[in-house]
């Protein structure tokens, strides 16, 4: 039997051997621990546990070929909310927790007074965005779509495991809240931005659904969509707020300035101060 410590030091070898990144070998041991309630700190040089080695060398080798941890574990941590995760979703991303966070800021400073507020989680994947909205911030009545029907299967299950009040419509970007006739204060979306061409990472193109990556030939398609259609869904006073790639804030500022002539346009800096985030007060 060998100790958590030598798995753990195996598990860096082979990731780094096989050029993946070997941070994730103690992320995954940690998890699988955590399951157990082990304290990996205080066991690091004791026996480990037979199923925990089992699934370690497992994983890992699972993670030699690319395979995402999350993937692996079938969830990620989001907000301090376990979601979970299938190849039929995005791996939610740190970044998004920083959205989520401003979304909640915004609203204390636009809706603090209002019982109800209606929010649209657009593109919303795993759930990831919307469900943690709801569970911080129960005034938000929050309705989430997404195109991919198999998307909203895994978004319902963490609606349900994590007790969250979500609703979720099927179809492209803004179109079912449309056909629906619905109409909401907040918009809230992450969508696909990655431009057509970009070199990606091999693990997120082998593994990760490309209909939540690519965004078109300027990774702003799923932008204009919404920006499009979405004098049709927003109350009067309303304000929206989306993720980007560290490099469109200046593209997609110049684009929202086409449709909302008189909103104040803002990028946001992420926590590596990168622009990350875009809001549009109406």
């Amino acid at each position: 039997m060998s100790t958590y410590h030598s798995l753990i030091n195996e598990g860096k070898e082979r990731l780094y051997k096989a050029g993946q990144g070997e941070q994730a070998a103690q992320l995954f041991m940690v998890e699988l621990c955590r399951q157990k309630d082990i304290n990996l700190y205080i066991s690091m040089d004791e026996e480990a546990n037979e199923q925990i080695q089992t699934d370690y060398l497992e994983g890992i080798h699972l993670m030699e070929n690319g395979e995402p941890l999350g993937y692996v574990l079938g969830y990620e941590c989001f907000y301090g909310y376990d979601f979970i995760v299938n190849e039929d979703v995005l791996i939610p991303r740190p970044e998004t927790e920083e959205l989520v966070g401003l979304v909640l800021s915004k609203f204390d400073d636009y809706f603090a007074d209002k019982d109800h507020v209606n929010v649209f989680d657009v593109a919303t994947g795993s759930g990831a965005i919307g469900i943690t909205l709801n569970l911080e911030e129960p005034k938000m009545d929050v309705i989430a779509s997404d195109i991919s029907k198999e998307a909203l299967v895994v978004a319902q299950k963490n609606n349900e495991k994590l007790g969250a009040n979500v609703n979720f419509i099927c179809g492209s970007m803004l179109d079912p809240f449309v056909d629906r006739d619905l109409h909401c204060d907040i918009l809230v979306c992450n969508p696909p931005y990655i431009p057509s061409e970009e070199k990606m990472e091999q693990s997120v193109v082998d593994y990760e659904p490309h209909v939540a990556l690519f965004g078109g030939n300027d990774g702003l398609k799923f932008y204009r969509d919404v920006f499009e259609k979405a004098h049709l869904v927003l109350n009067e006073k309303a304000f929206l707020a989306f993720e980007m790639g560290w490099d469109q804030g200046e593209a997609l500022s110049n684009l929202a300035r086409e449709y909302f002539e008189s909103a104040t346009i803002t990028v946001h800096k992420d926590m590596s101060g990168k622009d990350r985030m875009l809001t549009i007060e109406l």
